[in-house]
């Protein structure tokens, strides 16, 4: 293919030649100072009118959920044509797309989904090794299988509190269903044998519950797909016919924001799993019944079939979770036949038949004791360990194929982030069915209670916290260490090193003492930033604490077959108190937390500073596309990143100029993925500035694949130029580390902060801290913004090295 012809399929006009030259442009109406800023903004959300210095702006394009803005005076066509009107400066333009993470409280639902949104970030966090291409699907395999688990153990939960808990102990216990009188219709002894006595009955009845769930589940998974995920990025398959042409960073492959295919396919055997552990729950206790010495032949026989398909359908179900992953090297528009499609209908067949098979009457059949959930919960939990110690063999595999010093716990990352997403399950699982047996109950009185697994879990919770607590107050001490260090640093930064400094006003005016609580308090800033460096070591610690601490559990349900307070109640005292405090603190340390978990979440929602504080993890969390879970909050880059692709290019290619998108914190990510889905000849008319930006501190290190020294160099390369700005007082940005001297022509020298240290003429009031925020507050961010705009233009950009 041609060059032109390159260019026609792309649909745009030519930019920079194969020799770093630019060719020339047919743009009538425009000249050579033609340019655009293309504003970003970051975590928590702004307006258009702060991001532009205006309070007129107008939507130039876009809908309520995210949109281009434009000042009212640049909001006319031939804006971009009169640069005398921007003092020689580039046309501003804001990009808004807060509405994609935030809006009404009924979205902190989502933080329910927590488990599926954290198993689905170990996916995206293997070490870099591209030319293992079995070992890297390996990878992907076992988190989705990890995946899979969490859906079966959050629909088995619910299982296990509304037919063992509700349905089968409480309402065939008579003390249980006085106690409660809605379940009197339930009750043998107190609906004198009604219709809804049958235990087979009350179980089909409960199983609503777990079922109305998954179809919840699978509700939220379509319609957010529909609503944020169904952007199609730019057709760029026609102009990369072959493998060898497909970009050599991942997040610029046509297919990389656009995996419909796989998530339909992981919905239709997520939903499945769902309904078949639902009908599980209900058949196969209805079977167990049957197989008892005098029943009858037929139901017996019954029984074997239902399980047999059980089995067929779940290993149908695995087969489709197994098979290939993502679709990234082209843009995919196909769904999978008819076999992935109908696993939902087949599975809600199965139910149905589960439902009316153990509704039939069966004589003497009476509720005792509780339904085999500890091997339910046992097997869930022994499968995800192993799988996550597989896990851990193939990011160590893959990380020394291609080490890296800057990478998270080692290459390690994914597989610990993947414990915790088990953890969180399993907590979460735990804590509901705890709440639940207490409230109906309790556990050691009424009522058997949940299995004896979930309540070891939750005795495990205390110890975990006494992990935690030592982490922070290690932290606590980090930080006060690094504040000694930072105070000297402060001190001659600013010039504090005598025991007073002259005022900046001038010589004629008095010294000014040195404040120590002021130099303290740069200082503590400073050292608090530092601590975001040290999150791989709390997280792979407390994922090994909380993998033995697991396997600790699961051991002394399966030896001891009692709770943990009834295991220990023939040891000594202090063990007996122990193990009695840890159940019962436990369990409401998990209800209290489920409650300040959703609290939290709906004010993250609806305040912004509480959206700043926890907004970061959320958005990394949800940046990501949906590759190993279905049920995860949904991916706002795919729509994000289409449209700043979309309009980098088709504003490229009307012009014919020059192009800065400027993101800052999470907006500089988005400007990245979007720099790298251009095409080449529209990639190397960009220029890329960031500040505050996570680039390498947070992704680099957390997703060395994708965001790893070798992606951020082939940027710096293929970009007009890049600019990085940031202070040592952000906790979140930093600086991009590229190797060589291109290091310090990306990076820029971290600003100051605060701008003066007491009180001067430029700054009579005491200058506040800016950390993360405001970079445009500061001077040098204008100087450094001119500078960058001074180095893009029509001449041959100088050779790097990087």
């Amino acid at each position: 293919m041609d060059r032109a012809t390159e260019h026609a399929e792309y649909g745009e006009r030519p930019g920079r030649s194969e020799t770093g030259g630019r060719e020339a442009t047919d743009r009538t109406g425009y000249d050579d100072d033609t340019a655009l800023e293309l504003l970003v903004h970051g975590v928590g959300g702004t307006t258009p009118e702060r991001m532009l210095d205006d309070p007129r702006t107008v939507r130039v394009t876009g809908d309520d959920t995210a949109a281009v803005f434009r000042r009212i005076a640049d909001a006319d066509a031939d804006a971009e044509a009169r640069p005398a009107d921007h003092r020689g400066g580039p046309v501003p333009e804001a990009y808004v797309w807060c509405n994609l993470t935030s809006g009404n409280g009924s979205r902190a639902l989502w933080l329910l989904l927590l488990p599926f949104m954290v198993v689905n970030l170990a996916h995206w966090m293997r070490p870099g090794a591209r030319h293992r291409r079995r070992t890297i699907r390996l990878h992907g395999l076992l988190v989705r299988l990890t995946g899979l688990t969490l859906t079966v153990l959050l629909v088995a939960a619910a299982c296990e509190v509304a037919l063992d808990l509700t349905a089968w102990q409480c309402a065939g216990t008579r003390a249980c269903a006085e106690a409660h009188t809605w379940l009197g219709f339930l009750s043998p002894d107190l609906s004198h044998h009604g219709w809804w006595s049958s235990p087979g009955r009350r179980l089909a009845l409960a199983a609503l519950v777990p079922t109305a769930l998954t179809v919840l589940l699978w509700y939220l998974s379509h319609r957010t797909w529909s609503a944020y995920e169904s952007q199609r990025p730019m057709d760029r398959a026609e102009a990369r016919p072959t493998e060898d042409d497909v970009e050599p960073v991942a997040l610029g492959r046509p297919g990389f924001w656009y995996g419909r295919r796989l998530v339909a396919r992981l919905r239709a055997a997520h939903t499945a799993a769902g309904f078949l552990t639902v009908a599980a729950a209900v058949g196969t206790s209805a079977a167990r019944e049957d197989r008892r010495p005098g029943g009858p032949a037929v139901l017996e026989l019954l029984g074997w079939l239902f399980n047999a398909t059980l089995v067929v359908l779940a290993v149908v179900v695995v087969w489709v979770v197994c098979r290939r992953g993502r679709s990234e090297r082209r843009l995919d528009r196909e769904l999978d036949g008819h076999l992935v499609r109908g696993l939902p209908t087949a599975s809600i067949a199965v139910l149905v038949l589960a439902l009316v098979y153990a509704g039939w009457s069966r004589p003497g059949w009476s509720s005792a004791g509780r339904l085999p959930g500890d091997l339910t919960f046992g097997g869930i939990t022994l499968v995800q360990g192993l799988l996550v110690l597989a896990l851990g063999v193939v990011a160590r595999v893959l990380h020394r194929s291609r080490p890296d010093p800057r990478t998270a716990l080692h290459g390690l990352g994914g597989p610990a982030v993947a414990m915790l997403a088990c953890a969180l399950g399993g907590v979460m699982s735990a804590g509901v069915a705890q709440r639940v047996a207490d409230w109906l109950g309790g556990t050691d009185d009424a009522l058997p209670g949940p299995p004896i697994l979930l309540t070891w879990q939750a005795a495990v919770i205390p110890p975990l916290l006494l992990v935690v607590v030592t982490l922070l107050v290690w932290l606590a001490r980090r930080t006060w260490v690094l504040r000694r260090a930072e105070t000297a640093a402060v001190e001659e930064e600013y010039g504090l090193a005598e025991a007073v400094r002259p005022r900046a006003s001038g010589p004629d005016e008095e010294p000014e003492p040195r404040d120590t609580a002021r130099t303290l308090r740069i200082a503590r800033t400073r050292a608090m930033a530092a601590l975001t460096d040290r999150a791989p070591r709390v997280v792979g610690i407390i994922s090994t604490v909380t993998l033995l601490l697991g396997a600790g559990a699961l051991a002394g349900a399966f030896a001891t077959g009692q709770t943990p307070a009834r295991a220990a109640r023939d040891s000594y005292a202090f063990v007996a108190g122990a193990a009695q405090t840890a159940q019962a603190l436990g369990s409401w340390l998990i209800g209290v937390g489920f409650l300040l978990f959703v609290t939290w979440g709906r004010r993250a929602y609806k305040d912004a500073s509480a959206r700043r504080t926890i907004g970061i993890l959320w958005d990394v969390g949800t940046f990501w596309p949906r590759a190993a879970h279905p049920f995860a909050p949904p991916c706002y880059a795919e729509r994000a990143v289409p449209d700043l692709t979309w309009r980098m290019a088709t504003w490229t290619q009307t012009t014919g100029g020059r192009l800065v998108i400027s993101g800052h914190s999470q907006g500089s990510v988005l400007a990245a993925a979007a720099a790298w889905q251009l095409t080449p000849s529209v990639r190397s008319r960009v220029a890329l500035l960031t500040y505050g930006s996570p680039l390498e501190r947070l992704y680099g290190r957390w997703f060395p694949a994708h965001f790893g020294p070798a992606s951020l160099a082939s940027l710096h390369r293929e970009v007009d130029c890049w600019r990085n700005l940031y202070r040592l007082t952000d906790p979140i940005g930093g600086p991009v580390r590229l190797p060589g001297r291109c290091g310090p022509e990306v990076d820029a020298e971290p600003f100051k902060d605060p701008l003066a240290y007491g009180r001067t003429t430029d700054h009579p009031l005491p200058a506040p801290i800016l950390g993360h925020s405001d970079y445009q507050a500061d001077p040098a961010f204008a100087a450094e913004r001119q500078r960058l705009l001074a180095r893009i233009g029509p001449e041959v950009p100088g050779p790097r090295d990087c």
